[in-house]
């Protein structure tokens, strides 16, 4: 077939819209960042599908941003006139007029007749009635917002309207208002009653007590919603929390151990019964689960050092190394870290053997300064040098860690010295040194 009639027969096919595959190239072309050819590809695609609503709030918000406020609520308009029977193109035009004149009574007004009217098409509709007392509030029709909420506050309309009305309460009863609270009181009550699985509105419920100073009521929210499903781990460790702060620590403690028992990953129940056990001074209690809220949530190179040092001054050196391994983990440049990991290994009889190869790479990882100063480490260092028959490297090791030691670390310099002079007594060498060492460290420790 000659070149001219395909021509001829492609014109038809080329007239012919397709809003699909204009708006595909439209989409095309926003990505290349070409907005022209993008904007010009989408109004193409609605005029020849002026019924699709995605098309059309695309094109009207492209006249919005471009500043043409009148096309873009002309779009919307006559589109939630043409589709009454479509929820979506009532609220989108209530939305808009809401959004671009907050503050215009007349707008308002009109928003409020296109909501109005599609409550007829659509009775007890959330979407309709929370946009309504919103409008009727701002535009200080007090008697209509209230008859909104009197209608959702009713009981046996479900979990969303009796959220919708303890919301909307909010606005209309102030905070010192007792028989607002009351009623607020009486509609949670009712609905955790009737559906305490629900953890929205058991939440909602126990945070309206709490924030009104009953601690007790606000358990008694959380305590059925765990009852319904013990699984609901947030707020079954947030029943432990609240039972912890009324002085109910054994209730707080039961509870946040069955959250572990469920799983042993939940970082704030680990948290609350550290602190808790802190507290009551049970200290090796406290350690374990401060290591694992430390494991799950992560923390600072500083938070995990300390815990490290408790549980060095506890005789759990397994325990610090498990935990320093962690913190190195993610934190593999710190020099810190990798020190307190070295001294940790060697204490721990498990890894003992593997320590030196941690000392050195500790100590080409501190350089000259900081870290590598700390006499725990260099008296540590130096003797598993000892043991791997490196007296001269632990001799060394042991003069720096001697004059590490602060004024306040009488004890431990002493110890150092005796133990640097022990080597020299040992390999009978330094005679006179080894003496004078001594005499030092028993004036150090000695009574004063």
């Amino acid at each position: 077939m000659k070149p001219a009639v395909l021509l001829i027969l492609a014109v038809p096919a080329l007239a012919k819209a397709d809003p699909k595959l204009d708006f595909a190239l439209g989409i095309l072309a926003g990505q290349r960042g070409d907005r022209l050819a993008a904007n010009a590809a989408i109004e193409k695609a609605q005029a020849a599908d002026p019924t699709a609503f995605p098309l059309m709030t695309r094109v009207a918000q492209m006249r919005q941003a471009a500043g043409d406020v009148a096309a873009a609520s002309t779009f919307y308009r006559d589109f939630a006139k043409a589709a009454p029977e479509r929820l979506d193109a009532q609220i989108a035009y209530a939305d808009f007029l809401r959004d671009v004149s907050p503050n215009d009574d007349f707008a308002g007004k009109i928003a409020a007749e296109t909501l109005e009217k599609a409550a007829l098409r659509f009775p007890r509709s959330l979407a309709i009635e929370k946009r309504l007392f919103r409008i009727y509030e701002s535009m200080e029709q007090r008697e209509k917002s209230r008859a909104i909420f009197e209608e959702l506050a009713q009981p046996g309309l479900g979990d969303a309207a009796t959220l919708a009305a303890v919301d909307m309460a909010r606005t209309l009863f102030p905070k010192d208002n007792a028989a607002g609270r009351a009623r607020m009181d009486e509609l949670l009550k009712q609905a955790v009653q009737a559906s305490p699985d629900n953890p929205v509105l058991a939440r909602t419920a126990s945070e309206h007590f709490r924030n009104t100073g009953r601690l007790p009521e606000a358990m008694e929210m959380l305590a059925k919603h765990v009852a319904a499903d013990p699984s609901s781990l947030e707020l079954h460790t947030r029943l432990g929390i609240l039972q912890l702060a009324a002085e109910r620590q054994a209730d707080g403690e039961k509870t946040l151990k069955e959250v572990l028992a469920i799983d042993p990953r939940q970082a704030l129940a680990h948290q609350s019964l550290a602190k808790l056990y802190r507290n009551q001074g049970r200290i090796p209690e406290a350690l374990p689960h401060a290591a694992e809220t430390l494991k799950i949530r992560g923390g600072s190179p500083s938070e995990f050092l300390t815990l490290a040092d408790e549980f060095l001054a506890a005789d759990q050196p397994r325990e610090a190394r498990l935990l320093l391994e962690k913190a190195v983990f993610f934190n593999q440049s710190d020099p810190d870290l990798a020190v307190k990991l070295a001294v940790a290994t060697r204490r721990d009889p498990e890894t003992h053997s593997s320590a030196s190869r941690l000392f050195r790479e500790a100590e080409t990882l501190a350089g000259t300064g900081g870290a590598a100063k700390d006499p725990v480490f260099l008296s540590e260092f130096a003797e598993s040098l000892l043991e791997g028959g490196q007296v001269p490297a632990a001799e060394e090791r042991l003069r720096a860690a001697i004059r590490s030691y602060k004024a306040d670390q009488k004890k431990e310099q002493a110890a150092a010295m005796r133990r640097l002079a022990g080597i020299w007594e040992q390999g009978k060498k330094n005679a006179d040194a080894a003496r004078s060492l001594r005499q030092r460290a028993d004036a150090l420790d000695s009574p004063q």
